[in-house]
């Protein structure tokens, strides 16, 4: 069997058209593939902004617990330890000079002494040094705290790295919060630190 001329150029141009129409539905599932990915990254990163906005929603509600659960008994507390402290505040803040922000926690006072507590749910060594820093500013940024006498304080839930231990050595009370209430763990014949 012989096969014309023309009928081999007919198998190429055919064969030339099943591989333009391949690379046609090539192009159209590369195309598909792009959309659905693009879409799925657009996805993921909603995903992440609402996981985001809910991880802060959930850490700043239980800070405000541990804030509260600590503030219950702040007074209590340091009268106990012979700071007659007779009222307490919360999440104060500020503008810096700078126009950067500062916040505190908790401050106890009584218009002599100040006490100024930070609240962790997990204190660690890197909170001690950046709360001893912000300590050492605190009348500056706060001038009608300036003739106060002033100590510092970290509130926590759990303790990584002897974190708790290293605020006490740095003349911080440290509070445990536990159950539904809280504790200073420093030694009875503590001296804190007066700024």
């Amino acid at each position: 069997m012989s096969v014309t001329y023309e009928e081999v150029l007919e198998l190429f141009r055919e064969t030339d058209r099943k591989f333009q129409e391949t690379d046609r539905k090539f192009q159209e599932t590369d195309r598909k593939y792009q959309e659905m990915s693009q879409e799925t990254d657009r996805r993921m990163k909603e995903t992440d902004r609402r996981m985001k906005e809910l991880q802060d929603l959930f850490e700043s509600q239980w800070g405000k617990l541990m804030e509260s659960l600590v503030e219950g008994d702040l007074v209590n507390l340091l009268q106990a330890r012979g700071i007659a402290i007779s009222d307490t505040t919360t999440r104060l803040k500020g503008q810096l000079p700078d126009g950067g922000n500062y916040e505190f926690d908790i401050l106890a006072h009584d218009g002599e002494v100040v006490v100024v507590v930070e609240v962790k749910t997990t204190l660690r060594p890197g909170h001690v040094r950046k709360f001893l820093e912000r300590m050492n500013h605190f009348k500056t940024w706060l001038p009608r705290y300036a003739k106060n006498r002033l100590y510092g304080a970290v509130a926590w839930l759990k303790a990584d790295a002897g974190a708790d231990t290293m605020a006490v050595s740095q003349g911080l009370f440290s509070i445990r919060a536990t159950g539904d209430s809280a504790r200073i763990v420093n030694p009875e014949d503590f001296t804190p630190r007066d700024w």
